[in-house]
């Protein structure tokens, strides 16, 4: 059997890191209830290319040696930013980005072990691709038609800061932040509501309460 080529295992591993986020139900419940807004299937799409942009790409990563002559005319001086490219995230990494983002972008707190487990089958599908085998990607892909599933299409992610309809700044997100921290698993935080004042017959204005979530 031909051994496949460090773009066909690329783009291995995109598909199986889209097919596992489809699979999460966590992720599938706050997009079928537009919990991210009402572009959330196409947040779940950048999302996976975000998760996908932690790893190197393994078109550099098992693309063929460079023989001396060949690497002193392409060497480029090395930035502490190529460095870090390279570097292969565990499986804490890729659960921490995944919780995150349900947090910042869904506003959904997971506080079950489901995002461990996507952690962990992104890393067995990836360390099956680097060794440019498919088995686990083949197992997801099942899984997904299984329940009904059509072909996932790999998006690649975008820069959030560019034209994203789902931007937040630094005090939004603290705020976001503050009530999801009380929130329950797979329950988005509710929007608060300005409270209008009410005036009685009399022209006095009453004082009415906030009522306890």
């Amino acid at each position: 059997m031909a051994t496949p080529t460090p773009a066909t295992c690329q783009s291995q591993f995109e598909q199986g890191v889209a097919i596992a986020l489809h699979l999460w139900p966590a992720l599938s419940l706050a997009v079928q209830n537009n919990w991210g807004g009402p572009d959330s299937a196409d947040k779940r799409d950048w999302f996976a290319g975000a998760i996908v942009d932690l790893f190197p790409d393994l078109n550099k990563v098992l693309a063929p040696p460079q023989s001396e002559a060949q690497q002193q005319t392409t060497q480029k001086p090395k930035s502490d930013d190529h460095q870090d490219a390279t570097e292969e995230p565990d499986q804490l990494d890729i659960e921490t980005v995944l919780l995150q983002v349900m947090l910042d972008e869904f506003e959904v707190n997971v506080d079950d072990d489901s995002a461990f487990e996507v952690a962990e089958q992104i890393l067995r599908v990836r360390l099956g691709c680097l060794k440019g085998k498919f088995e686990e990607v083949d197992a997801l892909r099942r899984r997904f038609e299984g329940k009904g599933g059509k072909n996932v299409v790999f998006t690649k992610a975008e820069d959030q800061d560019n034209d994203t309809d789902w931007d937040t700044d630094d005090d939004e997100e603290a705020d976001s932040d503050e009530e999801m921290g009380e929130a329950p698993a797979l329950v988005p935080t509710q929007p608060k509501e300005k409270v209008e004042p009410e005036v009685d017959e009399d022209g006095f204005t009453k004082v009415v309460g906030k009522k306890r979530r």
